[in-house]
């Protein structure tokens, strides 16, 4: 049975009162959100039944052979490097705690990992879901709200997150940014276009629409919803863009809401963007993760470097 399937046995119970006083330091210290919380416990706790000390007492020798049998397993390599990277962090907060002399994760190389290129849209493919939306925004008041949707996350890369849970505040009467609040609670400050914002005003009047009777919940977010979280949830998100998506003529599995925002980043690529203010816009904490775009952008860099380098040009004899 493989390291996915298996419930993950439990640890002795100091592991488990560290394991617990470690995701209260992550929680606190470093705003780790509820999902990244429950990552790090399952994560931690499929390593737990390991070691023959207990989870405390792990040796170096340990952590290699764990890494070994998820190799064996057939685990996918990325999973594999968050497993260890979840060891790394615990250990170190016991390291930095004193509660161990050392870390056993120090010089275990990490499983190697090619990072997929993400999935875009091309402008085109934007051009035509806007102009569906926008076609339907002219019909009836889910079209509008439609268009605000597809229009803030192509406008802005937000992730899905972001939008779902927006408060109604962070747009109402005003223009040019918008506060968004990224992952660990990190803010940054998000800019939309002339045709953003003119979408966001005609959902706005119309926004009573969708709010649930007696409702002060819902009444706090920008897209409301008469459904038990008060705002449109992420599934029903990618829902109304995979419609979208099939009424505009593409492939509904290409379409999502993250895949609007890798459109946004490469889209800004090819424009000549720098890959800096690509980074404080999708609001990346490490530009590494950024530079994947130049990859997916690739064939538009080369044709730059063929037309303004003047070793590319062909010379004349």
């Amino acid at each position: 049975m493989s390291p996915r399937q298996k419930q993950p046995p439990m640890p002795e119970k100091g592991g488990a009162a560290l394991i617990e006083a470690f995701l209260e330091m992550m929680s606190a210290e470093r705003g780790a959100g509820a999902n990244t919380l429950a990552a790090y416990r399952h994560d931690l706790l499929d390593f737990a039944g390991h070691p023959k000390k207990g989870l405390a007492g792990a040796g170096r020798d340990e952590v290699k052979a764990y890494l070994r049998g998820l190799s064996a397993s057939g685990l996918a390599a990325s999973s594999q490097a968050r497993r260890l990277s979840a060891l790394r962090q615990f250990y170190g907060f016991l390291f930095a705690e004193e509660m161990r002399a050392d870390n056993p994760t120090d010089a275990v190389d990490s499983p190697r990992v090619s990072r997929p290129l993400p999935k875009i849209l091309s402008t085109a493919d934007m051009d035509a879901m806007i102009a569906v939306a926008t076609a339907q925004a002219q019909e009836n008041d889910e079209g509008k709200r439609l268009l605000a949707i597809i229009e803030m996350l192509y406008a802005a890369g937000l992730r899905v997150s972001e939008l779902a849970g927006m408060p109604l505040a962070r747009v109402k009467g005003k223009e040019g940014f918008v506060l968004v609040a990224g992952k660990g609670g990190k803010e940054r400050l998000a800019p939309l276009g002339p045709s953003a914002w003119a979408a966001i005003k005609s959902y706005l009047d119309v926004r009573a629409e969708f709010l649930p009777k007696n409702s002060t919940r819902a009444a706090r977010y920008l897209f409301c919803s008469r459904g038990k979280e008060g705002f449109l949830t992420r599934q029903r998100l990618h829902q109304l863009l995979k419609g979208l998506a099939l009424k505009a003529g593409l492939d509904p599995a290409k379409v999502s809401p993250h895949v609007l925002r890798h459109a946004f980043a490469t889209h800004l690529v090819e424009g000549g963007a720098d890959l800096r203010s690509v980074q404080t816009l999708l609001g990346h904490a490490d530009i590494a993760t950024t530079e994947i775009y130049t990859h997916v952008a690739k064939d538009h860099l080369r044709r730059v470097m063929q037309k303004a380098h003047p070793l590319a040009k062909a010379r004349k004899s």
